[in-house]
């Protein structure tokens, strides 16, 4: 897992990595830690593992690392992982931009519309104008709580480290 990957634009952060033992059999070993005495909470559901920040340090913007296992052949797989927010957060963050971009949409068929029949009307105009900026806005924000949450996004990453590592070693 390479920490360049944190610094990137994305507000979900990715990445990829080949394992050395058959999708089903890695799958097999992580249930067996799933009950370990671990802070961490996991769930597996057919061959997506997900660990999450416990209840009791978790906030709004606590991450969790989803992991998809897909087998590359019968002794080798490849994993693939991504940090983001809980699903809760990031379907209100896909709202409000699918919110603002409708809005967009809709001043500026109005704009158009008042443009083309020759009449005034500022509120289009200056729509046209904040909204952009609270596109931006919500970007920045959706950068903040990455970087509030990058102390936890570093813990489950390691934490996932030393699972794959623990497996390995058996």
């Amino acid at each position: 897992m390479d920490d360049k990957l944190y610094n990137q634009i994305f507000l979900k952060p990715r990445f990829q990595l080949e394992y050395e033992m058959n999708s089903q059999v890695l799958l097999e070993e992580i249930k067996k830690h799933l009950n370990d005495v671990s802070k961490y909470k996991m769930k597996v559901v057919d061959n997506h593992v997900v660990v999450d920040i416990p209840e009791k340090e978790s906030h709004l913007w606590s991450p969790q690392l989803h992991i998809e296992i897909e087998e590359t052949s019968k002794s080798t797989s490849h994993i693939k992982g991504l940090f983001g927010p809980k699903p809760q957060v990031w379907t209100f963050f896909m709202f409000l931009h699918f919110l603002v971009g409708t809005a967009f949409v809709i001043f500026g068929i109005v704009a158009y519309s008042n443009w083309s029949l020759k009449q005034i009307s500022m509120l289009p105009i200056v729509m046209l104008v904040v909204l952009p900026i609270v596109w931006v806005a919500l970007y920045l924000v959706g950068s903040l709580g990455k970087s509030t949450g990058k102390k936890q996004m570093d813990e489950l990453k390691e934490y996932t480290k030393e699972l794959l590592r623990t497996i390995k070693e058996h």
